[in-house]
């Protein structure tokens, strides 16, 4: 990848997170734990606004590595090995729809874009409301990344249920979709 490391392959299978700007981005430190314990090794890459959403410099010490989120300069060394799994979580609205179309615009789009050019398995958490997945563009960007060979996990709506409580974002359930054969949910 344009991005990874140019450094000996990790010893451990190495994960790269992309996070994307939205609330239940604060907790993403429960994806890389859970990861971490399933013995991966895990590089964040950010969206130029998820990088506000979570606690980057907590983020940073978890997983001993800097966060990524813009493209490095020409001849820096790349900080990560090359990933043998991407984890999109969560994953937005307009990343799904970007990604769909092919759009490179951000690292972290250029990772999903590649990562997908190079066979990397991908797995996806989506946090969209039910008014924006409800949107024709949304639908056909999941059809398309789906008929791609991504694994999508349930949407999250971050939208109080009738009972007035919040459903819980299942960090793991990303882990879960990439040690499957086919990942469909």
């Amino acid at each position: 990848m344009t991005e990874h490391a140019e450094q000996a392959p990790a010893l451990k299978p190495f994960l790269y997170l992309v996070v994307c700007a939205a609330g239940i981005a604060q907790d993403v430190g429960e994806l890389i734990t859970a990861a971490r314990k399933r013995n991966w090794e895990v590089g964040v890459i950010a969206t130029p606004q998820g990088l506000g959403f979570f606690d980057a410099t907590a983020v940073a010490a978890q997983t001993g590595r800097p966060i990524r989120s813009a493209w490095r300069a020409p001849g820096d060394p790349r900080p990560f090995p090359a990933p043998d799994a991407v984890a999109l979580a969560p994953a937005t609205f307009n990343t799904v729809n970007k990604w769909a179309a092919g759009i490179s615009d951000t690292l972290a789009l250029g990772t999903l874009c590649e990562a997908y050019g190079l066979g990397v398995p991908i797995a996806v958490l989506p946090c969209v409301s039910d008014a924006l997945a409800a949107h024709p563009a949304y639908r056909a960007s999941v059809d398309r990344l789906r008929g791609m060979g991504v694994r999508f996990g349930d949407r999250y709506s971050g939208e109080p249920r009738e009972d007035g409580r919040r459903e819980e974002f299942r960090w793991e359930r990303a882990l879960d979709l990439l040690a499957t054969a086919d990942g469909r949910s």
